[in-house]
């Protein structure tokens, strides 16, 4: 937020995050293309944990008219933001609800009870609507294609159908719904940082990334009609699993408190997984531990990257980007495109979209508050923009991960990846379709 005291642009202020880009995507396309490491994915070598580390030390030692005390303190004030605060606490929930779900078995049961009424004909649009609803539902990306990328394998075999498009078809859907899942962490970082509900981004975003999901289906639909029919089999599913990931979707999108979805929804997958006899008492402790420790680098990254931005602000480095973006973009739709393509930028260097969004929000906000975007569309372009390029990069954990379980290169999928496609497209239709704001008219 300006101030009288805000500092002068200073483009020197922004080495940390040069350093952080260095480190990390020098080191990743080192070990993943130059010099790779066997069984090991080489954007993973380097935590971002570390990479943040270093580059939160570089800030430390910038600056010397400020006292290191008085870092410290710019850092704690950081942290210490609300939004940061509730952020935090949602990934921690958002972790149990995903441990104790997985443990009691509910993901599998989900994607089954879907498997068993798609038709054979219609098998890779299906399973483009599973991953879908397995994704919103879940609110991971990875965790659906990791259970739905075998069975894709498995449809592309039995119906001579390319196995590269069913693996595409899969990513894409599973992208739709970390884009839109209430319990995703994409969603937690875009909305908390911008201050906005996620009802209010969801009603912005589900503009924007229906249509593309529709013209997805469509496509793939024309593609199936001209293959043979594929043998899909029968899965075993116990209904009781299922439900509790409806029942919060359904919680979600009448706009309950997130909180209140996430709580209801561990006692829902606990009550079921002891009924059905799947769960036990000490599983489910031990599942909801696995997967709040899931989140903690989220959650670390987050704290190293408040503190990184507190510093840059204080040095005048977002001065600096706030100048660049005023004079190449003029205008509210530019300033939505200049938090796209900040955001973009950011998730092709970091190959994860949390970070991005979490490095990209500071600048954003600022951007939204000064240009007049709602804060809600704001919360969206982070979330999409972020989505959009994490479903394309060859070097993400979400290609990298269906390549593997499938067996062909990650480059090879890439052309089959029609949503993430479509939705920078609509992205850019909505920008420039954009009506500009009255005054004393809401957006």
């Amino acid at each position: 937020m300006k101030t009288e005291n805000s500092p002068k642009p200073n483009m020197k202020a922004l080495l940390p995050i040069a350093v952080f880009l260095v480190l990390y995507l020098g080191t990743g396309i080192y070990f993943e293309y130059i010099h790779p490491l066997e069984e090991q994915m080489g954007f993973y070598v380097m935590s971002v944990v570390v990479a943040f580390g270093l580059a939160l030390i570089v800030a430390f030692a910038q600056n010397r008219a400020i006292s290191f005390e008085e870092k410290i303190h710019l850092c704690a004030q950081g942290i210490g933001d609300d939004n940061i605060t509730i952020m935090l606490f949602i990934f921690l929930m958002a972790g149990a609800f995903s441990g104790v779900a997985s443990a009691a078995g509910g993901v599998e049961s989900t994607a089954n009870l879907l498997l068993n009424v798609i038709p054979g004909t219609f098998a890779v649009p299906g399973l483009f609507v599973i991953a879908c609803l397995i994704s919103m539902s879940m609110g991971t990306s990875v965790g659906t294609i990791t259970v739905l990328v075998p069975i894709a394998a498995s449809v592309a075999s039995s119906a001579g159908l390319d196995l590269p498009m069913c693996v595409g078809t899969v990513v894409g859907g599973a992208m739709f719904g970390d884009n839109l899942s209430f319990i995703s962490d994409t969603t937690i970082a875009a909305t908390k940082t911008q201050g906005v509900e996620m009802k209010d981004k969801f009603r912005v975003n589900f503009r924007i990334a229906f249509p593309a999901a529709l013209l997805t289906l469509i496509l793939l639909t024309v593609l199936s009609l001209r293959g043979a029919a594929a043998a899909i089999g029968t899965y075993d599913y116990r209904l009781i699993l299922a439900l509790p990931y409806f029942i919060v979707l359904v919680m979600a999108l009448c706009g309950i408190n997130v909180f209140l979805v996430l709580g209801i929804g561990i006692v829902l997958f606990l009550l079921s997984g002891l009924v059905s006899g799947t769960l036990t008492l000490p599983a489910a402790l031990t599942g909801m531990g696995d997967g709040t420790t899931g989140m903690f680098e989220t959650m670390i990254v987050t704290i190293l990257v408040a503190s990184i931005s507190s510093l840059i602000e204080a040095y005048g480095g977002y001065a600096a980007i706030l100048q660049f973006i005023r004079t190449h973009f003029r205008g509210r739709r530019g300033g939505m495109f200049g938090i796209a393509l900040l955001t973009s930028l950011m998730d092709i260097a970091t190959a994860n979209n949390t970070v991005a969004i979490v490095v990209a929000a500071p600048i954003a906000k600022t951007v939204s508050e000064e240009y007049g975007i709602d804060p809600g569309k704001t919360a969206s372009l982070l979330d999409t923009c972020s989505c959009v390029w994490q479903g394309l990069i060859p070097y993400g954990a979400q290609l990298l991960i269906a390549a593997g379980l499938s067996g062909v290169s990650s480059v090879s999928i890439i052309p089959w990846l029609f949503y993430p496609m479509l939705l920078m497209v609509f992205v850019v239709l909505s920008i420039c379709l954009d009506r500009e704001r009255k005054e004393g008219q809401c957006v």
